[in-house]
Parts: C-alpha cells; sequence; structure tokens
C-alpha cells in the first residue's frame, strides 16, 4: 500500500526530461480552451493539498501556461472531485486530490457522489506525504519504538487512545491495522483535520496520533512529540533515525498518501500526456522543490498509466482492511 517505491528515479527522470518547458499544453489542448485554466481543490486555502495545488501552478506559470487554484471544500474533498466529470475534456479544468479519494473512500462512504474508476484520468502524483505514528508527553518517556508502545498499552488499563485527522482516513486504518495486529485494544478519535490534533497532542491532551511527518518535523527538535515509526517501506529522509513499521516486525502496517493531478473521464490521450510531462518539468523546478523539501514532502511522478495501475491496486488492497473495521460513512 506504499507508493515510495513506485516512484522510481527512472519514472521521475523520464517525466522531468520528457518536455521543453514552454511547449507542452497550446498544441496538445487545441482550440476552444481559454487562456487559463482551473485547478480543482476539495479543501479550503492554506492545507497541504491547497499549497501543493498552488506550487505547482505556479510552477506551470514559468512554462507558459496559467492555472488557478478553485477551493471547493466540503464532503472531504469530494465536491471537488464529483465536479471534474462535469468539466470539458479539454485540460481546461483539472483537480489536485489525495490519491486515497480513488483507493479508500469508495469503500467508507455510502454516498460517494463519483466513480473512482470512470470520472477521473489520472496524470501523475506529484508529491507523497508520509504516515507516521507519534506520541505526546502524555506517554511515559520510557516509550522509544513500537514494542515499547505496545508493551504499554497491553499495561493500560483499558486500552489507550489515538487520533487521526479524519475518520476514514489512511491514518484512521494504518492505526486499525496496527490495533488487529498487536492485539491492542485502541480506540480511534477522528479530527477534523491535522491542525486541531497536533495542538492537542504537543499539548499532550492525546496520547498517540497517526499522521502525516510533514505534521511532525516543527515539533521534534522542541522535544514535544516522538516519532516510534513511519509506516513507508523505506525511512522518511526527513527523519532517517526513525525506523519503519517494518523494520520493528509490522510490515502489514504501510501506507502513504499522494497528492496528484487528475483530468476529466474523455480527455484524449496525447493531452493527458503532454499534462504528465509538464508535471514532470514542475517537479524538478528548483522553487518547488525547495518549498516542499521545507514542509516534508516528497516530490516524484509517475506516468499516467503507472499511476492508473497503483490506484486500482491500492483499491483493492484497502477494502479487505476498511471492511474488517467496519467503519462506513453516511456523510
Amino acid at each position: 500500500m506504499d507508493i515510495n517505491a513506485r516512484l522510481s528515479r527512472r519514472a521521475f527522470a523520464r517525466a522531468a526530461l520528457a518536455a521543453p518547458a514552454a511547449a507542452w499544453l497550446p498544441h496538445a489542448l487545441g482550440q476552444g480552451v481559454g487562456p487559463t485554466g482551473k485547478l480543482l481543490v476539495g479543501y479550503p486555502a492554506g492545507g497541504t493539498l491547497d499549497t501543493t495545488a498552488r506550487q505547482l501552478t505556479e510552477a506551470w506559470r514559468k512554462q507558459g501556461r496559467a492555472y488557478i487554484v478553485d477551493n471547493r471544500a466540503g464532503a472531504a474533498g469530494r465536491i471537488a472531485s464529483s465536479q471534474l466529470r462535469r468539466e470539458r475534456p479539454d485540460a481546461s479544468a483539472l483537480l489536485c486530490t489525495q490519491t486515497s479519494a480513488l483507493t479508500i473512500y469508495p469503500h467508507v462512504y455510502t454516498r460517494l457522489m463519483y466513480d473512482p474508476a470512470a470520472d477521473f484520468a489520472p496524470v501523475s502524483p506529484l508529491v507523497t506525504a508520509n504516515c507516521a505514528l507519534a506520541v505526546s508527553n502524555a506517554v511515559p518517556a520510557s516509550v522509544r519504538n513500537l514494542a515499547d508502545y505496545v508493551r504499554w498499552v497491553r499495561g493500560t488499563p483499558g486500552g489507550a487512545s489515538y487520533a487521526s485527522p479524519a475518520a476514514g482516513s489512511m491514518a484512521h486504518f494504518l492505526g486499525y491495522q496496527l490495533s488487529e495486529a498487536a492485539g491492542l485494544k485502541l480506540q480511534h478519535v477522528g479530527y477534523r483535520g491535522s491542525a486541531p490534533a497536533m495542538q492537542d497532542l504537543v499539548g499532550a491532551q492525546i496520547p498517540a496520533y497517526f499522521g502525516f511527518v510533514a505534521d511532525f518535523l516543527p515539533y521534534l527538535q522542541q522535544g514535544r512529540i516522538r516519532i516510534l515509526g513511519v509506516a513507508s517501506e523505506k525511512r522518511s529522509r526527513f527523519m532517517p533515525g526513525v525506523p519503519t513499521f517494518a523494520e520493528q516486525g509490522h510490515a502489514e502496517i504501510r501506507g502513504a498518501e499522494t497528492y496528484g493531478v487528475f483530468a476529466p473521464p474523455g480527455t484524449p490521450a496525447a493531452t493527458v500526456h503532454a499534462l504528465y510531462e509538464s508535471i514532470g518539468v514542475a517537479a524538478r523546478d528548483p522553487a518547488l522543490l525547495a518549498a516542499f523539501e521545507q514542509v516534508g514532502l516528497e516530490v516524484g511522478t509517475l506516468a499516467p498509466r503507472e499511476y492508473a495501475a497503483l490506484i486500482q491496486r491500492e483499491r483493492e488492497s484497502w477494502g479487505p482492511v476498511v471492511r474488517a473495521s467496519g467503519f462506513r460513512s453516511d456523510e
């Protein structure tokens, strides 16, 4: 369930070097497309997904193509996702969203609002946000790794709780997998976004939080939280001293969230490929790389067919996990 291994250097180099900087879209898009397109984002301004989209549009501006971010917040991003199928298949409107909207959400929401297989033309991921487990100072200082945490939870009357950015998120189900694999009594607490969860974690109001490496970086050096493990296949380069779950005996607990670009269904293959090449060019833009480095996001691309295949595999692999958890949302 981890995209990191798929974002190979070979694929990245092929995408990044494929297109001359300024000539990519005007020819591929054909006539009838205005000078400015829109990039749909299903969350408010200021969040990680919104920031990712804005960095991409700035990199595209340097290539001679103007896109503006169109924030359509609500329903866990499903409003923006459902809008994509109503747009013209000419790349005048695109979507930037988390891949779990197509892999996990179909198993979570009774009213999904879109068909995850038919209503999207995958273009490429742009960045990966690795998941990790952090504990607050509410947990004894002797808990330094996953084995320590498991022993502590088992010795805590009634078990313990863990938080995630949202019920039904990848982080939620990674915590469920840990609870099942280690035989723990872990109670899930879903927040409405990472900001309030991080506030409570840093303030020791909650003992543990499955979130993203980018959330944790500002607080590590302050000693206000401890990271016990990362759920990626390899250690995060932003915290190389933290072992993976696999290194600690739990290879089944693995997942990384990606933020990628999607075109409307029916978009010609040549247009999708031109978009993919443009993302490759953006992915080597020094300003974009520096911006993502600063917030703990790892840059990497995949060709459209590879991305579509990965999404299909991920959707199939998360299905049994979500069903076993018993969680569904009528939201």
